[in-house]
């Protein structure tokens, strides 16, 4: 099961919609509510049926007498954006996600000792794993986004028929997982689509993998790093994960087509591709893929077998490759030799919260200078250009800095 890409197949952006559907829902509260409390009541005897005790279930909704709306407005809302590859990298893989990983590093070495001799999963790429999935823990302590676990998934399953049988699902091991202690009702929290802790596991998957690594005896995704950690390298452990191998490589593409589909890397070789950096690969008879992501002038890589395990946590060519890179440059690999393609002259991560104070300064930005551009950061970029005479393209350029410094 994967954590991350089961709720993509069910549709769904972590984005907040208009509120037009929290006004009219809200205009008949009364109705609304008396339709899930009826739904809650008569889900119970599945719960049952499922080994759910009657003690545990009523524990579990006690408090809990309507729908989450917030939770119906992100289920309902399809932003509008697709970020251009750039975009989704230069959000992930920046300077402040490896200072701050390489501080994890240190803060959390011994039991990413203990985790990587259990498992065989390299440190690196558990840390990269947990930027990703929850900003190192910081997301956790945003009450806007944590929500209870329950109530989110008992309103997904009475009020979105896409989702429902998903929901339906994931509450059924919600319950379950309150059943074996390892978390009580008052901190089972997750995100709107019910993915829990500090790596984001939904509650399939907390059932099949999750670890008690720190011995207290619970298996505590939310509060214990050390039971997060291992529980992420179990699910790649058990996913087929190559000890002491690489996901794969930035390489350097020569003239000419090539084919598709998995060969050795020796095969690759043969064909002129050549690590970026010309260092020598290693075990040449791995199979390997090309991937090139940005086009023929971006960067190109060759990746593993391991490549195709971290797409078991999320089933994005995208995000594995995420993973991978700040993996490696947490390691002290280093970074890309080929830069993506970008239409603009890049920012720091400092020069992008920069930005946005400038922004807000201006009068048109009101979010966080937390130097992730999303879409609020992009509107509001897009305003200042269209006031400056500039194209109005949205971009976090350095020559949109530059004008900004200037007024």
């Amino acid at each position: 099961m994967l954590v991350r890409e089961t709720l993509k197949r069910f549709g769904g952006a972590c984005a907040v919609a208009g509120m037009s559907f929290a006004l009219v829902f809200s205009s008949v509260p009364a109705r609304a509510d008396a339709g899930f409390r009826g739904w809650v009541e008569s889900f119970r005897s599945v719960a049952a049926d499922s080994g759910v005790s009657r003690a545990t279930y009523d524990r579990a909704f006690r408090g809990i007498n309507s729908v989450d709306p917030e939770v119906l407005e992100k289920a309902r809302f399809q932003p509008e954006f697709t970020a251009p590859v750039w975009d989704y990298f230069d959000n992930r893989v920046h300077e402040q996600s490896i200072e701050v990983g390489r501080a994890m590093l240190r803060k959390w070495k011994p039991w990413l000792d203990k985790i990587e001799r259990r498992y065989g999963v390299d440190r690196h790429v558990l840390l990269a794993i947990w930027s990703m999935e929850s900003n190192y823990g910081e997301i956790l302590k945003n009450e806007k986004v944590m929500r209870s676990v329950v109530r989110s998934l008992a309103t997904l399953a009475y009020a979105d028929k896409k989702r429902a049988k998903f929901a339906r699902t994931q509450l059924i091991a919600a319950l379950k997982i309150l059943q074996t202690g390892d978390i009580d009702e008052s901190h089972l929290m997750g995100s709107w689509a019910g993915a829990m802790g500090h790596t984001q596991f939904i509650p399939t998957s907390y059932q099949a993998y999750a670890v008690d690594m720190d011995g207290n005896g619970k298996r505590d995704i939310w509060n214990s790093i050390p039971d997060a950690l291992a529980t992420a390298a179990n699910l790649l452990h058990k996913n087929g994960w190559s000890s002491g191998r690489t996901w794969g490589y930035e390489v350097r593409l020569p003239a000419g087509k090539f084919p598709s589909g998995s060969m050795s890397i020796s095969k690759w070789q043969s064909l002129g591709i050549e690590r970026a950096r010309g260092k020598p690969f290693r075990n040449g008879g791995d199979k390997a893929t090309l991937k090139v992501p940005d086009g023929r002038n971006g960067p190109a890589f060759l990746v593993t077998h391991n490549f195709s395990v971290l797409k078991r946590y999320n089933n994005a060519d995208k995000y594995a490759l995420a993973v991978g890179l700040l993996a490696d440059e947490l390691a002290g690999y280093g970074g890309l030799v080929q830069d993506w393609q970008r239409p603009f002259t890049k920012l720091t991560f400092e020069e992008k919260q920069e930005l946005q104070k400038r922004l807000f300064e201006s009068g048109y930005y009101d979010g966080k200078f937390d130097g992730k551009i999303g879409e609020g950061s992009r509107n509001a970029i897009k305003a200042f250009q269209t006031q400056a005479g500039l194209a109005p393209d949205g971009h976090p350029s350095m020559e949109v800095l530059k004008s900004l410094r200037r007024r």
